[in-house]
């Protein structure tokens, strides 16, 4: 299994981010995923798009559909929530609540708010939530979303986390199922474990996000992905891979997009 986040295309197949054409470097992400670890599974985490427009979820698809595996869709900030669900729900995309793979679930959650940078996790969210986890509490379980529920560290990104991780975490530390709790939106790699849970984030696709800047700052790494094993015994292992050099050139003084 793999996850491929913030994706960020425009309608333009040509839409550049900071300088970076987004489809090209999301093309050159799925290559190498296709070369090292053709995956069972993707979830891909949110902005998936950087403008909502139908258009730019069907480059989505088009890059997408060069990985023979089912896409599972989150939405994140810069997508267009009623659009993505219509655009990617029709098989090998979905954009459902769970999936299941082998003795593992995979848990879904929309993070999103209409009109907002920042995430926050309704009740309805957190209900759905509560309610497959108590139907069977000790499967293996991987609980997705797009904002950060813990500070990544940097000021200016820790301004647009999940506004209520508490009570994300009061339903999560019921289940001794759930081994992880993954997402996208920092644009960098983060690994933290809190109380026996893994916390996860992933690299962009495209421009990453230097860690630990109070302000706005570009990182110069190459995009990349993460993988997981999962195993039947309930670990699982994981990492992340990026391309050997950027795919283009970005912008070094962007101060924000």
């Amino acid at each position: 299994m793999v996850q491929v986040t913030d994706t960020h295309l425009y309608a333009d197949p040509d839409g550049r981010l900071l300088g970076l054409n987004t489809r090209y470097s999301l093309e050159q992400v799925i290559d190498l995923v296709r070369s090292e670890r053709p995956p069972d599974l993707v979830v891909a985490s949110g902005d998936l798009t950087h403008d909502g427009s139908a258009q730019a979820y069907h480059h989505v698809q088009e890059a997408f559909r060069r990985i023979a595996a089912p896409v599972y869709c989150l939405p994140g900030n810069h997508d267009e929530t009623t659009t993505l669900h219509s655009c990617m729900n029709r098989a090998p995309f979905y954009s459902e609540r769970q999936a299941q793979l082998g003795n593992w679930r995979m848990i879904f959650l929309d993070s999103t708010q209409a009109g907002s940078e920042g995430g926050h996790l309704a009740g309805s969210e957190l209900d759905a939530l509560d309610a497959l986890l108590a139907a069977n509490p000790e499967q293996y379980t991987l609980v997705w979303l797009h904002h950060q529920p813990v500070p990544a560290g940097s000021r200016w990104l820790d301004s647009m986390a999940v506004d209520n991780p508490g009570d994300l975490f009061a339903v999560t530390d019921r289940y001794s199922g759930v081994r992880a709790i993954v997402w996208g939106h920092i644009h960098q790699h983060f690994a933290q474990q809190r109380k026996g849970v893994r916390l996860l984030a992933t690299p962009s696709t495209c421009i990453q996000f230097l860690p630990g800047s109070e302000r706005f700052a570009l990182d110069p790494v190459p995009p990349g992905y993460r993988w997981f094993d999962l195993h039947a015994d309930g670990t699982f292992t994981t990492g992340v891979q990026r391309l050997q050099e950027i795919p283009g050139e970005i912008d070094p003084d962007a101060r924000g997009y």
